[in-house]
């Protein structure tokens, strides 16, 4: 079993948990305070990106997610 899971939530964030780390695109850490779940903005509406606020019920953020395989990558030359 994976020490993370993220699971993408209907009409909401992304949902991550378990032993992580979220860095910047530089590389430097953002501190999460010791915690071991965060959500993540999916809508774009969040106030606090890359993090949830909720701002998704506000603005009526819809996609529902069913799970998919995703086709084999291109053979590179």
């Amino acid at each position: 079993m994976a020490t993370t899971r993220i699971t993408v939530k209907h009409n909401g964030s992304i949902r991550v948990e378990g032993d992580f780390e979220i860095v910047d695109p530089e590389g430097k850490p953002f501190g999460l305070a010791g915690r071991t779940a965060i959500s993540l903005c999916r809508c774009g509406h969040s106030a606090t990106k890359p993090f949830c606020d909720g701002s998704h019920k506000v603005h009526g953020f819809t996609d529902p997610v069913t799970a998919r395989d995703l086709p084999a990558p291109e053979t590179k030359l």
